[in-house]
């Protein structure tokens, strides 16, 4: 499954200051905020906070030294291999606070936006190229018609817009899921980034699953030196699934008045992996608008944000943007929108012959044995009151409604006419006027 992770160039960690992209004045001062907000006062700790690899930092810490911010406590910690102590001098103290009164972040270094824009090229997910077996496995759980894989995968080897529609309960968002397992390599997302002297805060652990991160042991004799610029979290490609709560502002910055910093929007948050929209059409925003804040993005591969200040700027797209919704495209769009839309792959209910394959497969999975005359029931009496209209989610609703029966019965798991009948009751409340 692992297609290209090792063609994935890692961040290289820097070798000077000037490297690391960022102002030395910002550097000292993210170093000053970290020694008064953690209380660390040690190189290789404030290194592993600071997410720089040693040298950089001791470099940093004499800096501050020589301005009088920081001072050497004398005292050399044990526990630490017999490490210096520093801590910050009255002037130090006051530098870090004014520089908290300005922006209270603190911690891992940012990463300069030209360095981020660059590593999104070197993972771009239209590097992505996936076979039909990586697709098929990762969709081995759901039962689709082969014609379906067939539009799928180019759809998702380009690493462009996709829109799928269709009735409810057929499985648009286990696609959209087996679509995300099918990437399966790993990318590199950082913790910051810096604009114009803004931080924008990029990695999010509820989005991101951390793979693994390279530290130096400060410890060890040999130095193996940083994997990758550790300024980056090493991650599975990130998916963003969204629903009805989607709106439009949760797609600019978000600025923290209180920590006077910034948290990057989701799909930004995403970069590098899939954005998933769900339920298209049940937002409070109508989904015309909604796909016109995209159109740019999914045309340039680029977005533009904005700062507090109203100081527009551009960062990278680079994102797989899938768009799922109930509703005919063209109830919901116009020609135009529907035109920046790629790929439009109608998901339909299954045939009669593919429903019971599904049927079969669950009732064998939920230990439930089949019988002739529920079938027939079920195919004969039941679908033509529905128009003999299939979907994927109802095997599963049967069969664990039958089972809820025999469990509060107490009989052993059988399928009859009668625990259809009732079963189905449940999945189709009767028509008929309440008295109020």
């Amino acid at each position: 499954m692992n297609m290209m992770a090792q063609n994935v160039l890692a961040p290289v960690p820097p070798k000077t200051l000037a490297e690391v992209g960022i102002s030395v004045v910002m550097l000292r001062d993210i170093l000053l905020k970290t020694m008064f907000r953690t209380n660390m006062d040690t190189a290789s700790g404030l290194a592993r906070l600071l997410t720089l690899p040693l040298p950089l930092t001791q470099e940093l810490i004499d800096l501050a030294r020589t301005q009088r911010l920081l001072e050497a406590t004398g005292t050399l910690h044990a526990n630490s291999g017999g490490e210096m102590g520093y801590q910050l001098a009255d002037a130090g103290k006051a530098r870090a606070l004014d520089a908290l009164s300005q922006s209270e972040y603190y911690g891992a270094i940012p990463v300069p936006l030209d360095a981020y824009r660059d590593q999104i090229k070197r993972q771009s997910i239209r590097n992505i190229q996936l076979t039909r077996d990586q697709l098929t496995a990762a969709m081995g759980h759901l039962v689709l018609p082969p014609a379906l894989l067939d539009n799928l995968g180019p759809a998702v080897s380009s690493g462009r817009s996709i829109l799928m529609y269709g009735p409810p309960g057929n499985g648009k968002s286990s696609i959209s899921n087996g679509i995300r397992d099918a990437l399966g390599d790993k990318i590199y997302i950082p913790r910051a980034v810096e604009y114009a002297g803004q931080i924008i805060t990029v990695y999010d652990p509820i989005v991101h699953s951390a793979a693994t991160e390279s530290v130096d042991d400060p410890t060890s004799l040999r130095k193996t030196g940083n994997r990758f610029d550790n300024r980056y979290v090493y991650c599975e490609r990130p998916t963003v699934i969204t629903g009805g709560e989607l709106s439009l502002d949760m797609l600019d910055l978000t600025y923290n008045p209180t920590a006077r910093t910034y948290t990057a929007p989701l799909q930004m948050k995403s970069s590098g992996g899939v954005f998933i929209v769900d339920d298209l059409g049940r937002q409070s925003e109508p989904p015309q608008k909604l796909v016109n804040r995209w159109i740019v993005p999914l045309e340039e591969s680029r977005d533009i944000l904005a700062l507090q200040s109203g100081e527009k700027f551009e960062v990278p797209f680079d994102t797989l943007v899938i768009f799922s919704t109930n509703f005919h495209p063209n109830e919901i769009f116009d020609k135009a929108a529907l035109r920046r839309i790629f790929f439009k792959i109608k998901i339909d209910g299954p045939s009669q012959q593919d429903f019971l394959k599904i049927f079969q497969l669950v009732a064998r999975k939920r230990k439930m044995p089949l019988t002739e005359a529920a079938l027939v029931h079920l195919l004969k009496v039941k679908y033509p009151t529905i128009d003999n209209v299939y979907a994927n989610y109802q095997p599963i609703f049967l069969i664990d409604q039958m089972i809820a029966i025999c469990d509060f019965e107490g009989i052993p798991y059988q399928m009859t006419p009668d625990l259809i009948d009732r079963a189905w009751a449940n999945m189709f409340v009767a028509e008929g006027a309440i008295e109020h």
